[in-house]
């Protein structure tokens, strides 16, 4: 196939170019109404009573752990199997990350990890759990929720993967990802490869109103927008940056974006969901399979990931066929960066031995049964 065939691929309509269009013809392009329209449309769509609109995903982890009061040595517990950023916003505040090692099931940080991890320290050793719906399969927040109530932490809860996705709670509720029932804060990611495409872009979801005044402080230089919360005021001129925050705005062109891909989420989720059967099904009793999640109720299906045996030489030998499959993720406790702090290999045996063998295959709401039928014959041909 000449067509190159990605792990991901974003789908602009004309559509979404309108929209954007409009925002341009418009007298905003950035600070207008369509920042507040897409956080609106967002929140309801998740179920959540707020949504703030950031610049990106990993702005959006910046704020929540700012938010939060990360202090310099506070202890927060993370997945290694996610992306650098889901860690990295705890070192921003100059926090410790502490990783928990995943299930070898489900990919996801293991609850009874985590409790391990708590119970061989003193309470208050730890400030908080940031989970993560990798691949879009969502976290149960419930069993994280009662640690956090047991142990006095917060969960921030990475639904980058998952917007769309969601769990059934102990009495039978159905609880979507980034919905804030359980989670103190939630980010979304609308990278071009996610479900909703803005170019650039990140939502942070709650349930807490001073959790939400505060983000919106901080995403602008930590000005106050509240009059009422002034310190002073001069005139209906007079701005007050009361802390230290951030522009981590998102602009008017980016929002109209989202929010026209938003309008057609649950229409690519489905085709999402098709795509998952039709891999679980063709490779339901293959020998060269290790594990592959198959269909999952609740699954938003970012990725489609799938533990196979020589996994090095396949991605090769796709790349020649212009299937450009993607390994996610290398475990963030190896990275350079995290093993100056004394992680290393062994530490994490789960999560080391699903990156041995995990390779992302195509998954998209484009992705054309013929495409899918050439990336399954074509694995399909490597192990003959």
């Amino acid at each position: 196939m000449a067509k190159r065939l990605y792990y991901g691929q974003h789908t602009i309509t004309e559509e979404d170019i309108q929209a954007v269009v409009n925002v341009l013809r418009s007298n905003y392009l950035t600070q207008g109404p369509m920042v507040a329209e897409f956080e609106e449309a967002f929140a309801n769509y998740i179920g959540s009573k707020y949504a703030v609109a950031v610049s990106n995903g990993t702005a959006a982890l910046h704020l929540c752990a700012m938010a939060l009061d990360v202090k310099p040595g506070d202890k927060v517990i993370t997945t290694p199997i996610t992306f650098a950023a889901t860690a990295n916003c705890v070192r921003y505040c100059g926090g410790e990350v502490v990783f928990a090692d995943i299930d070898p099931e489900t990919w996801l940080l293991d609850s009874k990890k985590v409790r391990l991890l708590l119970e061989s320290s003193p309470k208050g050793t730890y400030k908080g759990i940031i989970p993560v719906d990798f691949t879009g399969r969502s976290v149960n927040l419930e069993e994280f929720r009662i640690l956090a109530n047991e142990y006095g932490l917060w969960i921030i809860e990475d639904a980058c993967h998952a917007p769309g996705g969601y769990f059934w709670s102990n009495n039978n509720q159905k609880e979507n990802c980034g919905n804030g029932n359980f989670a103190d804060l939630a980010i979304f990611s609308f990278h071009p490869v996610k479900h909703i495409a803005a170019g650039e872009g990140g939502m942070i979801t709650t349930n807490n109103k001073n959790l939400y005044d505060h983000l919106r402080n901080l995403r602008t230089h930590g000005i106050q927008q509240n009059p009422d919360l002034k310190i002073e005021n001069h005139g209906v001129w007079y701005y007050e940056m009361q802390e230290l925050g951030y522009n981590y705005r998102l602009t008017d062109m980016q929002a109209a974006l989202g929010l026209s891909q938003l309008k057609r989420a649950d229409k690519g989720l489905q085709r999402r969901i098709e795509i998952a059967k039709k891999y679980e099904k063709a490779f339901e009793n293959a020998d060269f399979v290790i594990r592959q999640p198959g269909f999952i109720d609740g699954h938003a299906y970012h990725l489609y990931a799938i533990e196979f045996k020589d996994r090095d030489k396949l991605i090769n030998y796709l790349r020649d066929k212009n299937i450009f499959a993607q390994v996610h993720y290398i475990p963030t406790h190896l990275m350079p960066y995290y093993k100056q702090f004394g992680w290393k290999n062994g530490d994490l045996p789960n999560a080391e031995n699903y990156y041995k063998n995990c390779l992302s295959i195509p998954i998209y709401p484009t992705l054309t049964n013929e495409e899918q039928d050439f990336v399954i014959e074509t694995i399909t041909n490597f192990y003959a």
